[in-house]
């Protein structure tokens, strides 16, 4: 009885311990498995989105939109709207960079399972940078490269940028805030632009989300290409 005493408590020391190292693991590394999944797929969506890139400038009717007699807002919001019509569901669409917490991932049209292993994900239903409306955008925390692993550590006054085909979009923090997951509505349109981030919260639990938000500051078009 000693003997299978012992063997039994051997056994749930070692489970144990390899529970704690899974953790210690994902918190070091953000999930090993995923993280090497994740960082494969968003080098092919560099590549992917560079293309992109390079033929949407080539369109003639970006250049007239481009160089036309209008605001810079303006403009921003014809190329967008044009851009839209080509995006499609699990292709990448931009990068976005957070400086505060070293982020710099190609960002994936969609919030499906699938869009987020690829990267942070746009929310289909709502804008994309330039068109003067709530832009929102979702990452995991822990799992596939967790390009939003830090969130919680972006701080009012903080700059983001959304790079686009047709541009770069910086925003400025304004606030955050904890709120439940069936809260919609912290992606409505408020009559301006602005950011909005998303990620589960706290780590490892998706009981509420981690909501950042952010007010449009500068756009530098992108030129035309020939």
């Amino acid at each position: 009885m000693r003997r299978a005493a012992r063997i039994v408590s051997v056994a749930l020391i070692t489970a144990g311990l390899v529970i704690l190292a899974d953790v210690a693991a994902t918190l070091i590394w953000k999930e090993p498995l995923s993280a090497v999944y994740a960082q494969v797929r968003q080098s092919q969506a560099a590549g992917e989105l560079d293309a992109v890139s390079d033929e949407f400038l080539a369109d003639p009717d970006v250049a007239g939109l481009a160089s036309a007699d209008a605001t810079v807002a303006q403009r921003a919001r014809r190329l967008a709207d044009l851009f839209e019509r080509r995006l499609a569901g699990g292709e990448p669409i931009g990068r976005i960079r957070i400086p505060a917490i070293d982020a710099d991932y190609v960002v994936i049209q969609g919030t499906e399972e699938a869009d987020l292993e690829l990267g942070p994900g746009h929310y289909p239903d709502t804008a994309i940078p330039g068109q003067g409306r709530t832009v929102a955008i979702a990452g995991h925390r822990t799992t596939y490269g967790a390009p939003f692993n830090r969130i919680d550590r972006v701080d009012v006054g903080d700059p983001i940028a959304l790079e686009m085909p047709y541009g770069r979009f910086t925003y400025e923090v304004t606030s955050t805030r904890i709120v439940d997951p069936a809260d919609t509505g912290i992606v409505r349109d408020i009559g301006r632009e602005r950011l909005v981030l998303t990620s589960c919260h706290p780590l490892y639990s998706a009981a509420q989300r981690y909501a950042v938000f952010a007010d449009l500051k500068r756009i530098d078009l992108a030129p035309p290409r020939a």
